[in-house]
């Protein structure tokens, strides 16, 4: 099944490069191109794409709101937002946004496409390096983020096996380093994965990360 892809930038040069890299690929195409998250919203309703590559900072509407509309309106389109990591501070509040994941503008192209294509299947483009730097450099700072006091409540309704799959989720763990630091399958920290998205009401494993900051399950490296 082919993926559909829609391009959210507004640097017309960076959607020719990723709708290049993307033409030569037999599984994905690009059905749209937007120049602002107006335009890209406009889009996904009219195209119901699979995927939506929204770049943060763009004229009018923003990616965040974006990304907040999009994911609000549908259960369909996944979204992952484009960035220059190392100096944009608007990367959590996309992932909180709804976003499934983050690219770096600095990724290769083809890193770009397989990363469309994990979003693509529901899975969240967080690797586990990646979370631990995006949680130390975002997840503490005042503006997306509640100070404590302001808090939720930790998550009811779980097992105590799955509020420590959901502790170390939040650290970055992947499912396989999961398994290891649990003493179990990879096949049963997947299973716990999916309960844990069900009984939380999680779109997927980024959201998780999330929630396992906010309830103070895990916190920040200072």
């Amino acid at each position: 099944m082919t993926i559909r892809v829609v391009l959210a930038d507004d640097q017309p040069l960076v959607r020719t490069a990723l709708d290049m890299v993307i033409t030569d690929a037999t599984d994905v195409e690009v059905v749209g191109e937007a120049a602002d998250g107006a335009e890209a919203v406009r889009l996904t309703t009219e195209l119901a794409p699979d995927v939506v590559v929204m770049d943060i900072r763009m004229p009018g509407m923003d990616g965040i709101e974006a990304t907040r509309r999009i994911t609000t309106g549908t259960d369909v389109t996944r979204v992952v937002v484009l960035t220059t990591f190392d100096d944009d501070e608007y990367v959590y509040g996309a992932l909180h946004a709804g976003a499934s994941g983050f690219l770096v503008k600095a990724m290769a192209l083809d890193d770009i496409l397989t990363a469309i294509r994990t979003v693509a299947t529901g899975d969240a483009l967080i690797a586990p390096n990646v979370t631990r730097r995006l949680i130390t450099e975002f997840v503490n700072r005042p503006t997306p983020t509640p100070p404590p006091q302001a808090r939720q409540a930790q998550p009811t309704g779980i097992t105590d096996r799955e509020r420590e799959v959901l502790t170390l989720v939040g650290k970055g763990l992947s499912n396989t380093e999961i398994a290891h630091e649990l003493s179990i399958s990879v096949a049963t920290a997947k299973t716990y994965m999916t309960r844990l998205l069900a009984k939380l009401h999680a779109r997927d494993r980024v959201q998780l990360v999330i929630l396992a900051y906010e309830t103070g399950l895990v916190t920040a490296p200072q």
